[in-house]
């Protein structure tokens, strides 16, 4: 069936004309970004910095509905074939034309092996240019969730990307530098003007951009500042020095709802703990010449020691959902049934672990990063007193992020925490990324301890194609059950985001915690 979607129809994001005069937007969280190259590292944070500079084919409106972008319209012309017009016109920060080259590039540029981006190509066979401002995109087979999959995917110049040596990604996880980590251009609504790392960065307005005609907000320039201490954040913004906390402490919380602005909500955003099932030798462990997670008793038992309630009120104060699943209520594939915790049950998970051969004896450790989650470090360390209850000693390696993501991809851990946010707003993400069996592109690509069930993967792989949504519902339930059955990872709760800011600062929270800049008012 043929079906056509028009940028007309869409234009709902962009009604509101730009607001007073130029604004600088101060703003700050615990880390840096990580990478100024648009392919390179899948982080929440570094997308949403990225994307002030590299537009994508499509976007999300504050109602995260797909809305026009680089593209102004798109039509299905088969059950596997999309043809995308583009914005004409369009210039990039250098002053050169965007045309569909780029489009192809950027897109079989994610695909390569260093991208941590697959996901969002995942299910595309081929992408062409039809003429200067027509691609089509040719998928594998019907593709449900293509359009969700685009907007986290900047678009870059091939031009510039081949003067500069940056034709591939930069390879994050072996620590590979690039002219693109340092150095971005696109045709975004804002230019990169500074980099330094972990210091500051800041950007201007474009004024070219083919949306200023249109934009909601008012900022003109952007200073990131990381900061990584917890109070120091806090007293940056009481004092004035930053106009925005992207994630304030959660026990400074009731003190800035006092004297600043606070906007809450629920993140798509699960926090959970992963296991090395896949090793022969478990590393790190007392435990030689095998792996005790390959039991699925050990992993019930860390999983039932866990008093997920007490880490809500004492390290979250109260700012988590706790959640039985891999995905959050706001994601397509959800269900109360999946989102129910198995018990808390200390003396439970002794016996399991006498009965697997572990009562008191087992030692391992736990990778955990500092600077990412909301009290990450916090958490692990609740974690680690947990299983200690149940005579468990796991120890417990915290790091900043820019270390802790390449040391678990390269699968150097025994457990790690891990949070995994859903752009797409729907489960087959989750799935192809965390739980899938390791294989080629996006196929199991997070899924860095190894957990691989044939039956889920040939779920995971009809989700894939299936256009029945009723069918492809149950299926994506059916494939997190046995998942969770088998306890292949560990689901603790879904974040509860606070924004501080400014009293002067007008934005609409986001789910997927990124914040829009061009859509921001600094009365």
């Amino acid at each position: 069936m043929r079906r056509s979607l028009i940028a007309a129809a869409l234009t709902a994001a962009f009604l509101f004309p730009a607001v007073g005069s130029a604004k600088t937007f101060k703003w700050t969280s615990q880390g840096d970004i990580l990478t100024l190259d648009p392919h390179s590292q899948n982080e929440g944070l570094n997308i949403a910095a990225n994307l002030w500079v590299y537009d994508p084919l499509v976007g999300y409106n504050d109602k995260f509905e797909v809305v026009p972008a680089l593209a102004v319209s798109w039509e299905q012309v088969n059950p596997s074939l999309w043809r995308f017009k583009l914005r004409p016109n369009v210039k990039f920060h250098d002053g050169s034309a965007f045309t569909a080259d780029d489009v192809v590039f950027s897109i079989k540029r994610a695909m390569a092996p260093s991208s941590q981006f697959k996901s969002y190509v995942a299910g595309i066979s081929d992408v062409k240019a039809v003429d200067p401002l027509t691609v089509e995109i040719a998928t594998a087979g019907p593709n449900p969730v293509l359009l969700r999959q685009l907007p986290s995917l900047g678009i870059m110049s091939k031009a510039w990307a081949e003067k500069n040596n940056a034709q591939l990604p930069q390879d994050f996880n072996k620590k590979e530098e690039s002219y693109a980590a340092r150095n971005a251009m696109g045709t975004g609504p804002y230019i990169l003007k500074t980099r330094e790392v972990d210091i500051k960065t800041t950007y201007a307005e474009n004024p070219n951009w083919w949306g200023k005609p249109t934009k909601q907000g008012n900022v003109t320039e952007i200073i990131y500042t990381p900061i990584k201490q917890n109070a120091t954040r806090t007293a940056a913004l009481l004092s004035g020095e930053v106009d925005f906390v992207l994630d304030p402490p959660a026990q400074d919380l009731d003190r800035l709802r006092k004297q600043v602005k606070v906007i809450d909500g629920n993140e798509n955003r699960t926090i959970y703990l992963a296991m090395d099932v896949k090793s022969p030798e478990l590393k790190y462990s007392n435990i030689k010449g095998k792996n005790p997670f390959q039991d699925v008793r050990v992993r019930e038992a860390l999983y039932r020691s866990i008093d997920i309630e007490a880490i809500k009120k004492s390290v979250m104060r109260g700012m988590s959902l706790p959640t039985g699943a891999m995905i959050s209520p706001q994601v397509h594939g959800y269900s109360d049934e999946l989102g129910k915790r198995v018990p808390y049950d200390v003396e439970k998970a002794k016996a399991l672990l006498k009965e697997a051969g572990y009562d008191n004896n087992l030692e391992f450790t736990l990778d955990c990063s500092n600077n990412r989650y909301i009290n990450d470090e916090a958490i692990c360390q609740a974690v680690v007193a947990m299983w200690a209850r149940a005579g468990v000693k796991a120890k417990l390696n915290a790091m900043p992020r820019a270390t802790f993501f390449p040391k678990i991809a390269n699968g150097d851990f025994s457990v790690y925490l891990f949070g995994w946010g859903v752009p797409t707003f729907d489960a087959y993400y989750t799935l192809e990324s965390l739980i899938r069996s390791k294989g080629e592109g996006a196929a199991g690509a997070f899924n860095y301890g190894g957990y691989s069930n044939p039956k889920v993967d040939a779920l995971i792989d009809a989700v894939k194609t299936e256009v029945d949504d009723a069918k492809r519902t149950a299926m994506i339930r059916e494939a997190f059950t046995i998942h969770a059955k088998e306890f292949g990872a560990i689901p603790l709760h879904d974040q509860v985001i606070p924004w501080a800011m400014k009293k002067n600062i007008e934005i609409t929270h986001q789910p997927n915690n990124r914040p829009v800049v061009e859509r921001i008012t600094i009365k």
